[in-house]
């Protein structure tokens, strides 16, 4: 469940701009007090701007310390964690809260689960497939019935490539399950605990327990090709198991409805019905409307260090997106992921409230030769933000980086780093 900081959480003053720094300011954990500093940059008119930088560690590391609901993987996701802390200090329940950059949705379920209203925007289909779900979630006997509506016998297309990845069986249920989600999708059938099944069998389609429906492969946030996938199983010299597909849809839905309650369930309902999730560019919102969002809390792609699109593949395969189509943004150069960032920004400031602001994550990236967060204010203050504060949740590296062998602060993004912008009344 949700870590519990000693954090002081002051009284939400909406005019106020100046009592989420006091709040930041004051925070203590483990004793440890609040390092301040003060950032320099330029903005484009070439004028100083000094920006008061914040460290600690203002949310925790551990694995599972979040609601249930979130234990959706997704590539380069931030903790439920980041988008709590400021959802607490800068908005009020029934307050939309916004991510254009949505991800998993990580941002809209935890509002969701504060009582805020969710509201959120990805390029890519596959994110509404992931969250949307999430702000309805169905119980155990429901899930149950609806997989015994499935012909797990009626597999239709079973593409031999996938083979690698799965037992003939295995893959015979999984092609099954396809055929008849896609098939309700397009009869416009397609019932919440459909699009819930969905959900689970994308996030289950390969990984490296047995858990998942695949043979042993990389962490399920990154599908490698088929022909890398043989690769593995030759060097580890395997083959892939027969899986239960429905055995295990039901094993994690158990897991990610064991916070769930009755109550919880009727309160997400209510929020869900105000729900807006736009599939489109960031930079063009149009059905979202002006004035209307308290807060925005989101992380970009990073430059070129993930390819969503080709992690996502097999996702992509399962739901029916033609991965290809999807035109998501893989800026190599700065000056191009600047452009990127200041059109975002520009649109996020047409549908902020006054006094409304902007959690905008980024991280160091190159080795920690490069700060997104020297790029982002610039490119804030060109969209017509203020920058308010930088702040630095600076911790020791969780299990999933260490998979990677990367070492704390060494490489990749290795603290949470998020530039606090305001929209001036």
């Amino acid at each position: 469940m949700t870590d519990r900081r000693a954090a002081a959480i002051l009284p939400f003053e909406e005019h106020d701009p100046f009592a989420f720094e006091e709040s930041v300011r004051s925070f203590r954990w483990n004793g440890a007090a609040t390092a301040t500093d003060r950032l320099l940059v330029t903005s484009d008119a070439g004028a100083p701007v000094h920006v008061n930088t914040f460290t600690n560690e203002f949310w925790t590391s551990k694995q599972r310390a979040a609601h249930s609901l979130h234990e959706i993987s997704y590539r380069a996701c931030f903790k439920p964690q980041l988008p709590r802390f400021f959802i607490e200090r800068l908005t009020r329940p029934g307050d939309v809260v916004y991510d254009p950059f949505m991800g998993r949705g990580t941002t809209l379920v935890e509002a969701a689960l504060m009582g805020r209203r969710p509201c959120g925007c990805d390029v890519n289909p596959l994110s509404a497939v992931l969250c949307e779900p999430r702000l309805r979630p169905p119980s155990l006997a429901q899930i149950q019935q609806a997989l015994d509506a499935v012909n797990f016998d009626d597999a239709g297309e079973m593409p031999e490539d996938l083979l690698v990845f799965y037992h003939p069986e295995t893959l015979r249920q999984i092609s099954a399950l396809r055929k008849h989600l896609l098939e309700r999708d397009r009869t416009r059938t397609l019932t919440n605990v459909d699009r819930w099944i969905r959900m689970v069998a994308v996030n289950r389609l390969t990984g490296h327990s047995t858990g998942f429906f695949s043979v042993y492969t990389l962490p399920p946030n990154q599908a490698v090709s088929s022909r890398a996938q043989a690769k593995i199983n030759s060097r580890l010299n395997q083959s892939p198991p027969p899986r239960d597909v429905p055995s295990i849809i039901l094993s994690k839905s158990r897991s990610l409805l064991r916070d769930v309650t009755a109550g919880l369930r009727g309160g997400l309902a209510g929020v869900a019905d105000s729900a807006r999730i736009v599939v489109g560019a960031s930079s063009n919102t149009p059905s979202i409307d002006d004035n209307s969002v308290a807060l925005a809390v989101t992380s970009p792609p990073f430059l070129d260090v993930v390819d969503y699109k080709g992690d996502n593949w097999l996702r992509c395969w399962f739901s029916g997106i033609d991965a290809a189509t999807v035109p998501v943004t893989l800026a190599k150069q700065k000056d191009a992921w600047k452009a990127f960032v200041t059109s975002t920004l520009a649109e996020v400031r047409r549908i902020l409230r006054p006094n409304g602001h902007v959690a905008f994550e980024v991280g160091e990236v190159r080795g920690g030769a490069l700060r997104l967060e020297e790029i982002v204010i610039p490119a804030a203050i060109a969209a017509g933000l203020e920058p308010v504060l930088v702040l630095v949740n600076a911790q020791q590296f969780t299990k999933t980086a260490n998979c990677w062998g990367v070492t704390n602060n060494s490489k990749g993004t290795n603290t949470n780093r998020v530039v606090l912008l305001r929209k001036l009344i």
